[in-house]
């Protein structure tokens, strides 16, 4: 009976201190944390007390048919389109594209800000509330990880369309394995499963993230596949540390079909006449992107008028160099004297020069000779350094339990 008592008794006095702790903590009189309300935002902007309404930018609609149509007058878009091009040029607004209209919630609604989206991340915002100010923002992006399975019936990108996963999945498997697979010729039955990034803005999927690690099971082979960092530099891996990459990628962008292989007679189908044809044609939409096959520096960029049109040529090493010719154009800033990287933009397909349609006419030059760009033997990249080899060990261990 006594020990019940003092069991109570303890009890009251701990119940008592927490008691008089709580109410003594000036933190916590008198709030309520149910009551507390996180604003909304948009833009950066508290839009609680606003309305703000979505919209898409028309075929052929100018900012100043927009912003006329929501109040604002000629002399702010005068000033927009004469003051602010630094900030964002008016005359890139693309249709399709999406923008958004901040206003009062008055009777007469006053348009206070007005935001176009560059692109899923990216906007511009403008700020009516008093003079007229222009700024750039960027949305935030959340990368999720996914994960997916499949099997071969007709093609890489039908059997990944088939999981429901983005498409470019296929280009990136490809590149991955450009070195190590046919992606052209794939097997019925071949496999794979795929441990990649999807990217995110307010909850909308944008874009495919990085590829982390695949298996391929390809005509009996099983071909791992692991990203790894290693001086500044991420790299594809194979479980043993050795890289799937080589000095110079397969071809410098993705084509249709190869129009014309290297010969040193070909008849000429503009000139008519038969001559050396030092180079590998890819047939390939105008506007295609094209990129350097390898690190190196931009040695010539120019034109041709009785020749190769829009051309750049890089040099890799003292042994190598390329040459892309009828350019539509080139990569925006490129110069002569750049340093550029494997896989950096460098131009974009088209029909410039000597041409009778758009395509890459792409030539390899060995000690200052050419050589047959199809039957160029790439040595390896770099393999995994000692002393990254420990790092290297953990990732290969994480993903391949999930693989």
């Amino acid at each position: 009976m006594l020990n019940y008592k003092f069991w109570i008794l303890l009890l009251s006095v701990f119940m008592l201190t927490i008691g008089c702790n709580t109410h003594d903590d000036p933190e916590n009189r008198g709030v309520n944390f149910q009551d507390v309300v996180i604003p909304e935002k948009a833009y950066g902007i508290v839009i609680d007390s606003l309305v703000l309404t979505e919209y898409v930018v028309q075929k052929n609609e100018f900012l100043a048919d927009i912003l006329l149509r929501h109040g604002i007058n000629y002399n702010q878009i005068d000033y927009i389109a004469r003051r602010t091009q630094d900030t964002f040029d008016v005359r890139k607004i693309i249709a399709g594209n999406s923008y958004s209209v901040i206003k009062t919630k008055d009777s007469l609604p006053q348009t206070l800000y007005f935001a176009y989206e560059i692109s899923a991340s990216k906007y511009v915002l403008y700020n009516f509330n008093d003079s007229v100010e222009v700024s750039r923002g960027r949305k935030s992006i959340i990368s999720k990880t996914d994960t997916i399975t499949g099997v071969i019936e007709s093609s890489l990108w039908n059997a990944i369309v088939a999981q429901q996963a983005d498409p470019n999945l296929a280009n990136e498997l490809s590149e991955i394995y450009a070195w190590t697979g046919d992606f052209f010729g794939l097997r019925k039955g071949d496999s794979f499963k795929i441990i990649y990034n999807k990217q995110f803005v307010e909850d909308k999927y944008v874009s495919l993230g990085r590829v982390d690690a695949t298996l391929f099971f390809h005509g009996g082979d099983s071909l791992y596949a692991f990203y790894f960092q290693q001086n500044g530099k991420g790299d594809y891996f194979d479980e043993n540390g050795n890289s799937l990459q080589r000095t110079f990628l397969k071809a410098p962008l993705r084509y249709n079909r190869i129009s014309s292989r290297f010969s040193n007679s070909r008849l000429h189908p503009v000139l008519k006449i038969r001559r050396p044809h030092h180079g590998v044609d890819y047939a390939a939409a105008s506007g295609t992107p094209v990129y350097t096959v390898g690190d190196g520096t931009v040695i010539k960029k120019g034109y041709q008028k009785r020749g190769g049109g829009n051309y750049i040529k890089i040099k890799h090493n003292g042994t190598y160099s390329t040459t892309y010719m009828h350019l539509k154009g080139f990569a925006k800033g490129i110069k002569v004297g750049d340093h550029v990287r494997q896989g950096d933009l460098i131009g974009y397909v088209g029909s410039t020069g000597l041409s009778t349609g758009p395509h890459l006419d792409f030539r390899f030059y060995k000690n200052g000779k050419p050589v047959d760009p199809l039957k160029v033997e790439s040595p390896p990249s770099l393999p995994i350094d000692t002393s990254y080899q420990n790092a290297f060990d953990s990732v290969v261990e994480h993903y391949k339990t999930r693989l």
